[in-house]
């Protein structure tokens, strides 16, 4: 399996933890009835959850990176630091294959996108409540990434 699609993995499975933890509080809160949660405290909570879901990709993908450096590194441990060194970078280049891969990947993630925020619109000329098109649109944008990795790393295998 390439550097690649192993990113890539890492990145999706984020990215449904974070769908599947989002999902699990809206539920609750939706269930729950509670009238003192409007639209202000839905978008708070929206923003607090894209903050913690940039901060755990981040450090998701710092130990990866460290991971895969210390497994590159045990596999080649009879050659020398410099030699290592160079294995790993020449791992982890991207090359044109990786940039049309990915700039698919996300056309069909925005398609997704739009069409998300196109059904959110309607809801609101169907007299759905601001909070359900909000959480429509969260959500479009949620599935869109994670559609957008199980893309890319089908291209990978196509490929």
């Amino acid at each position: 399996m390439s550097y690649q699609e192993k990113r890539t993995i890492t990145s999706t499975v984020s990215g449904i933890v974070m769908l599947i933890a989002y999902s699990i509080f809206a539920i609750s809160k939706y269930n729950s009835d509670d009238t003192n949660f409007d639209l202000k405290d839905w978008a708070t909570t929206m923003l607090i959850f894209i903050g913690i879901g940039i901060v755990a990709i981040i450090i998701i993908q710092i130990v990866f990176h460290i991971l895969l450096s210390i497994s590159i590194a045990i596999r080649e441990h009879e050659r020398d630091d410099k030699e290592i060194e160079k294995r790993i970078k020449a791992e982890i280049v991207e090359d044109e294959r990786d940039n049309i891969i990915e700039m698919k990947a996300a056309r069909i993630s925005f398609m997704l996108t739009g069409i998300g925020f196109m059904i959110s619109l309607f809801l609101v000329v169907f007299n759905y409540s601001a909070i359900t098109m909000l959480n429509t649109i969260f959500f479009s944008f949620l599935i869109g990434s994670i559609l957008e990795g199980f893309i890319q790393i089908y291209y990978y295998r196509k490929s």
